[in-house]
């Protein structure tokens, strides 16, 4: 179990609790936010459990977290040698149905700094509408513009 060797490397008992959110991001393979990472543990494991979990988790460097333009921390896991967001790439946010995905392959802009000043972490955020949530927008456009046409 990929979990557990990785728990053992960062120096992490493998709780009941870290395995299965661990695995659990890993099976996701995107940032979940606390809610899609409690509906998808099911009952399993209470709220305050969830947030020390993920908090260990981040603090062994582990999982990394992205605030999506709603307020929300969504969590994505990575292997133990991978530093912060892996690939230090930026994330989308679909506006709609709330998933982040990783644009892997893009990797963020550099930004001066004042001197003196140490950067401790940077995050880009692009949003909008992901295909599907896009689709249902166009279908609920043209069944709008269709009920027009017949009401004339």
């Amino acid at each position: 179990m990929t979990e557990k060797r990785y728990l053992k490397e960062v120096g992490l008992r493998a709780t009941k609790a870290r395995l299965t959110t661990l695995k659990l991001l890993y099976e996701r393979g995107r940032p979940l936010s606390h809610g899609e990472i409690q509906e998808g543990l099911g009952e399993g494991l209470d709220r305050v459990t969830l947030y020390r979990t993920l908090a260990s988790l981040e603090r062994a460097g582990l999982v990394h977290r992205v605030q999506g333009t709603d307020g929300a921390w969504r969590f994505c896991a990575h292997r133990p040698d991978q530093a912060g967001c892996p690939g230090n790439h930026p994330h989308f946010l679909c506006l709609q149905c709330g998933a982040m995905v990783c644009l892997t392959g893009q990797p963020l802009p550099h930004v001066d700094v004042p001197p003196g000043c140490s950067v401790s972490g940077k995050q880009l955020v692009v949003y909008g509408l992901c295909p599907s949530c896009r689709e249902r927008e166009k279908e609920g456009r043209e069944k709008a513009r269709s009920g027009l046409r017949k009401g004339r």
